[in-house]
């Protein structure tokens, strides 16, 4: 008898102790690339350099029909708070470092949540979601430590953004990096943070690497893995890609050495297509980024690591920026937030499932012809277009050589104001056949339910006047918080 409850005991124990270790939460590594396009990966593009990124991919679970916003800002915002852009102002192009503007304080930000969950939670990167008030900034939103810039893009080596400084530890400028390629040392922060960890309490780390964005910068050596690249923009824009993909081999590689990375939930996503101006590439998808078409909104993405059931396939469901923050929440082991835009799409992640979305908004701004579309959803697998669709509207191949448009008449946006494009998404993925003249029902059902959930949209908070309270020779000629 002894014996016998003894073996049960020990049956129960080791039970318990596997349900304790099943509901342990992952640490997550969460890395959001810069206007990288469709194109511009080697899982989708062979000619592609980028190895650690395709082993995860492959590896993992891919996200074919992952939307985010057209621009940097917004969908930021969207994958921090759950909420669309058009519900906070931010709609209208990116946040300007001389606006005094900013994700609103009283959304809850991701790192917030996930630390009322016990998770330790740092950033490296970029942030470009507001800076004038110190309580815009990154360690007064949840997260414990920041390393990274600000605005929307800043010099490689020099670390200048729009004439000024933009680089920080934490709250202090960072001025003795000067000249050292800012991918090198955001590695070497991220490697860091791992390896000084406690793996006992689960870790986010947030990467928002600033690349492939531009300005075109590269150390030769990437650039030179590219030969046979016909034009010296792509040649730099693809090094930047592989430099990237380095980047992110050396997290990992540290995650492994720390004993972290079986126990790590990767995410993997660009913020917004790539800018063919800028030689990114989202062909054969329709547009890029600016545009509502799926080449400005349709995002590499994928998930690898803990908790993944299914792995080596494709989720073909519908997600959203805004899905994000339930999502790992959830992931985390804690619920989602029922008043925003979000859904968690955990359990069918995790088990590669259908998924809980039915539709999403690409955008809504109020202006019917605005630089980065007027608004567009997809209900199903029809998706509809209103108005002006965004500055980069056709197919572009790689190294296609053509004058780019970037300030169309205001005729030809005029022209668009009021006009819709109806795509079966499911059947043509490309956008080449438009049935808003076939499929008028469709038309007026999509264009309601359009209305309806944008109804209660703020207007854009875009001050066209820069604040000279903003001005950075008043701090150092660093770009600083602290005065709105």
């Amino acid at each position: 008898m002894v014996v016998t409850l003894l073996v049960l005991f020990g049956g129960l124990l080791a039970l318990l102790q596997r349900k304790q270790v099943e509901a342990k939460s992952p640490h997550i590594l969460f890395i959001v690339a810069d206007d990288l396009g469709w194109n511009d990966v080697g899982y989708h593009n062979p000619a592609m350099k980028t190895p650690n990124i395709d082993k995860l991919a492959t590896e993992g679970l891919i996200l074919n029909q992952t939307y985010f916003q057209p621009l940097c800002s917004p969908s930021r915002h969207a994958f921090m708070t759950g909420y669309y852009p058009y519900r906070a102002g931010l709609q209208h192009l990116v946040i300007m470092p001389w606006q005094p503007v900013c994700s609103p304080l009283n959304m809850k930000f991701l790192p917030q949540r996930l630390k009322d969950l016990g998770y330790a939670t740092h950033m490296v990167g970029k942030w470009h979601l507001g800076m004038c008030n110190w309580d815009c900034t990154p360690t007064y939103r949840g997260f414990d430590s920041f390393f990274g810039f600000y605005h929307a893009k800043a010099d490689y080596y020099s670390h200048i953004s729009y004439k000024y400084l933009d680089y920080r530890d934490n709250e202090k400028p960072v001025k003795n990096l000067n000249g050292t390629y800012s991918t090198f040392t955001f590695t070497s922060r991220a490697q860091d943070i791992i390896k000084k960890h406690n793996s006992s309490q689960p870790l986010f780390l947030y990467m928002a690497f600033p690349i492939p964005h531009e300005p075109l910068q590269v150390p030769q050596q990437y650039e030179d893995m590219y030969p046979n690249t016909m034009s010296k923009g792509r040649r730099q824009y693809s090094g930047m890609v592989s430099a990237l993909d380095e980047a992110i081999g050396n997290i990992t590689d540290q995650l492994r050495e720390s004993g972290m990375y079986d126990d790590t939930l990767i995410v993997f996503t660009s913020d917004n297509g790539g800018s063919p101006m800028d030689h990114g590439n989202n062909y054969p998808l329709r547009g890029a980024k600016f545009t509502v078409y799926e080449g400005g909104t349709r995002v590499v993405s994928f998930v690898h690591g803990a908790g993944l059931q299914k792995t080596g396939e494709a989720y073909e469901s519908m997600m959203h920026a805004v899905d994000w923050s339930d999502t790992l929440v959830a992931a985390a082991g804690g619920e989602p937030d029922m008043r925003d835009d979000g859904v968690s799409q955990w359990t069918a992640i995790a088990q590669n499932s259908p998924g809980p979305r039915t539709e999403l908004v690409y955008n809504f701004d109020p202006d019917s012809a605005p630089e980065q579309g007027h608004a567009a959803i997809r209900v199903g697998d029809y998706k509809l277009i209103h108005g002006y669709p965004g500055l980069f509207p056709d197919w572009y191949k790689v190294d296609q050589q053509q004058e780019f448009n970037t300030e169309p008449s205001v005729l030809e946006m005029l022209e668009h104001a009021e006009r819709y494009q109806l795509f079966n998404i499911k059947d043509d993925p490309t956008e080449q056949n438009d049935l808003a003249q076939s499929k008028l029902d469709i038309v007026k059902k999509l264009s309601q339910r359009l209305q309806m959930l944008t109804k209660n949209a703020l207007p854009p908070n875009y001050p066209l006047v820069p604040d000279p309270k903003s001005d950075p020779t008043h701090f150092d000629n660093v770009w600083s918080p602290g005065w709105c």
